[in-house]
């Protein structure tokens, strides 16, 4: 009985495992191929095994600032989302009912937009005659700056874009605390900041571990946001490989940038999931 289960199990995974290998596996793969590839002055791509790709990424400053910025760019992402995430997680997970499904619905609702509409959106509120300059002319301000093509339109837009992402693992994370802890903690003598971090931020952690590897790992890999809102002048990696690929058809090299583009992220997920991890151990064997 258990080999047919096993048999059984095994050939209901076969469509999954198929897709996944046509779907994902198989381009990964390509993507590391090519970005051992070249092209030569003709434009011609030819297949072999070199990493002047990887070298010119980071011997050309141009390309380097780019792959910090992108790093840097989703690092303060997922920190403000983590920030401005925390409370509205509270709020839909311990708030009254009709303010936890307001606020929830305040989140989601945005997702049914296309990225595309509300980055545009972002481009109208943050140009020079938007609502942002209009508010500030309107306190006194003349001639306010204009925020679009910089970095901080980047991050408002993504934080904006990305912030479910952030929220609903918190409020996941929040909902399992059980009350009966900060009741302990109030009676040991705990104030609210105390109750904070020492029961609610720990305890919330998983849900930290899940939002902000994602938000990071979308903010650097993000395409249409960076493009609308920052132009040429705030140039993410995802852009960069928008122009190498598709603009100098210069496929290796892209494929060299995409290579390193996930290894960034992979790396970043990892490293955070190791902290996260021992410091779960760690508060585990305090308790």
């Amino acid at each position: 009985m258990t080999s047919a289960a096993t048999k059984a199990g095994w050939l209901l995974a076969i469509p999954a495992v198929l897709f996944l290998l046509l779907c994902f596996v198989a381009p990964v793969a390509q993507t590391l191929w090519l970005g051992f590839g070249a092209r030569t002055d003709a434009g011609v791509m030819t297949y072999g095994f070199t990493f002047e790709n990887y070298r010119r990424a980071f011997a050309t400053d141009l390309y380097w600032r780019i792959l910090l910025r992108t790093a840097k760019m989703a690092t303060w992402a997922a920190c403000v989302a983590a920030i401005v995430g925390f409370p509205l997680a509270w709020v839909v997970a311990r708030g009254r009912p009709w303010l936890s499904r307001l606020v929830t619905l305040t989140l989601v609702t945005p997702l049914l937009v296309n990225v595309v509409v509300r980055s545009y959106g972002w481009s109208a509120i943050l140009s020079r005659n938007g609502l942002i300059s209009w508010t500030l002319g309107g306190l006194g301000i003349e001639d306010p700056p204009s925020i679009l093509y910089t970095e901080a339109a980047v991050l408002i837009a993504s934080v904006h874009v990305f912030l479910p992402f952030m929220v609903l693992p918190l409020a996941g994370a929040i909902a399992r605390i059980p009350p009966s802890a900060e009741q302990a903690a109030t009676i040991a003598g705990a104030g609210p900041v105390q109750r904070f971090w020492r029961i609610i931020l720990p305890l919330s952690l998983p849900g930290l571990a899940v939002g902000l590897p994602l938000v990071f790992s979308l903010t650097a890999a993000a395409y249409v946001t960076p493009q609308i809102l920052g132009g040429n002048f705030s140039p993410l990696l995802g852009t960069l490989i928008q122009q190498q690929v598709l603009t100098l058809h210069d496929w290796p090299f892209g494929a060299a940038l995409s290579t390193l583009l996930v290894a960034m992220v992979l790396a970043v997920n990892l490293v955070f999931i190791g902290i996260v991890g021992r410091r779960l151990r760690r508060w585990t064997a305090v308790a």
